[in-house]
């Protein structure tokens, strides 16, 4: 999930053993939006031999606009995005958008073919805070270790793709979360985040913080 023009202080702080992830996700979580906009997403996961399935919902207002999202993600076991379906609500209408990989780092969105969307293994929501696990999970970088994240990135409001071109670098663990610097040049955006155990953000400043 992203904001446009809100950057937060990135640095580093070292820890003389840096943590892992645990296998899987929590099957349950739940953040709290504010700043950017003021709203709340829970989030329910499912574990299956092949991967999980992770099914949300976001309310919100913002910039004077309310929007309603329900998402089905399901994700392999290395994190990859398989597939996604997104409803949407707002004053403009009833809006649904799926995306599907026809192999990995291609997409179809709808039934078509994507071609801008070549190369990205994740799919990003603009009403989540939670598919920021998917990238750090999937990465398993070590601490000084970065790498391209490119997204297939879906609006809040009108439900369109784009996508989005991000960055991550994991710096040295806060105690027992691990953390990661994160841009998004496109949206002039910088920011570092928190994550559990379990790779799902904690504290995405002037975004969301997680409550469960």
């Amino acid at each position: 999930m992203m904001a446009v023009g809100h950057t937060q202080a990135m640095g580093s702080m070292t820890d003389i053993s840096p943590r892992r992830f645990t296998n899987d996700l929590p099957p349950v979580a739940a953040f709290r939006h504010r700043t950017a906009r003021e709203g709340f997403e829970v989030v329910f996961v499912e574990a299956r031999d092949d991967g999980f399935r992770i099914e949300g919902h976001t309310t919100a207002v913002e910039a004077g606009a309310s929007w309603a999202i329900r998402y089905s993600i399901v994700v392999e076991r290395d994190f990859r995005t398989r597939r996604a379906t997104v409803n949407g609500l707002s004053r403009t209408g009833i809006r649904e958008v799926m995306l599907e990989a026809s192999r990995p780092g291609a997409w179809l969105v709808n039934g078509a073919p994507m071609p801008h969307l070549d190369g990205c293994l994740d799919v990003d929501l603009e009403s989540s805070a939670f598919t920021n696990a998917f990238p750090v999970r999937r990465l398993g970088l070590d601490v000084g270790q970065e790498a391209e994240a490119p997204a297939a990135y879906v609006r809040a409001l009108d439900l369109r793709v784009e996508r989005l071109e991000q960055r991550y670098r994991r710096i040295g663990d806060a105690g027992q979360h691990q953390r990661y610097a994160y841009v998004a040049p496109a949206f002039d955006f910088a920011c570092d985040l928190v994550y559990d155990d379990h790779g799902v953000v904690l504290d995405y400043p002037g975004i969301a913080v997680r409550v469960k």
